[in-house]
């Protein structure tokens, strides 16, 4: 890395950049003449809240919170702007920013899915009964291209699994019983054992696990379902009991 590549960039040349992406106008001509760092702070912080005001003062157009058509169908349509902005998210009552884009068909297709990797027990609930197929519909759609090659995976999954279960039995996935969904996960539960003929759907189960784990156990009904005892405010902390300090030969 040369010495250019290490420089840090101007304030002026940040606030021209954050004047470019936000519409509000900054005078930058003080910061070209060699403003003090606290001043230049000072004209960021300003632009910033002028950006924010703007924002609180208009309007959300109808199209930004209506239902969505896409090439797939009616989705669950468009959410509305999250508070804040994106280095400072609203964790109060968070909002989903961006579009969800998986259909009706494919959610509930993704519901009885979810619902063969963790099923309802006496301990837990199912993972559909916690909208783990709406976490996966959430990280899906989610603009980046780590999440939309994951949208591609799981679209072409669901599918596949709604082609093979009417060849198979001639009824889509959420109409078959639990034996019948069983087989035919059963081929594509794990990709070096899967037939050729599956290995590409194995890849999807796969995705799907891991997203639905994901999903299932940050929620509290996984948590209790593990165990989790953290995350908990606690008056005081006596440490680890001795039988851990023992078993790592701490004491």
């Amino acid at each position: 890395m040369n010495r250019d590549e290490m420089r840090l960039p101007h304030p002026a040349e940040k606030a021209e950049h954050f004047s470019e992406k936000s519409g509000v106008e900054i005078n930058t001509s003080k910061l070209k003449r060699g403003v003090t760092r606290r001043r230049a702070l000072k004209v960021l912080a300003a632009g910033a809240a002028g950006a924010a005001a703007l924002q609180s003062t208009g309007c959300i157009d109808e199209s930004e919170t209506a239902p969505n058509t896409g090439a797939f169908g009616e989705t669950t349509g468009r959410k509305p702007r999250a508070a804040g902005t994106s280095t400072d998210p609203n964790l109060i009552t968070p909002v989903v920013p961006w579009d969800l884009v998986l259909t009706k068909e494919e959610l509930e297709t993704l519901a009885a899915l979810c619902d063969v990797i963790i099923p309802g027990d006496a301990r837990s609930p199912s993972a559909s009964t916690v909208d783990a197929h709406g976490f996966i519909d959430e990280w899906v759609s989610a603009p980046y291209e780590g999440n939309q090659n994951d949208l591609v995976i799981v679209r072409g999954g669901l599918v596949w699994l709604g082609v093979e279960s009417t060849n198979r039995f001639g009824r889509r996935f959420v109409e078959i019983g639990p034996n019948e969904k069983a087989e035919i996960c059963d081929d594509i539960c794990y990709e070096p054992n899967a037939a050729p003929e599956f290995k590409v759907a194995a890849r999807f189960f796969d995705k799907v696990r891991d997203l639905t784990s994901t999903a299932f156990w940050t929620t509290d009904e996984g948590m209790a379902d593990l165990g989790f005892v953290g995350n908990r405010p606690m008056p005081s902390f006596e440490g680890p009991p001795p039988e851990v300090l023992r078993l790592l030969r701490l004491i």
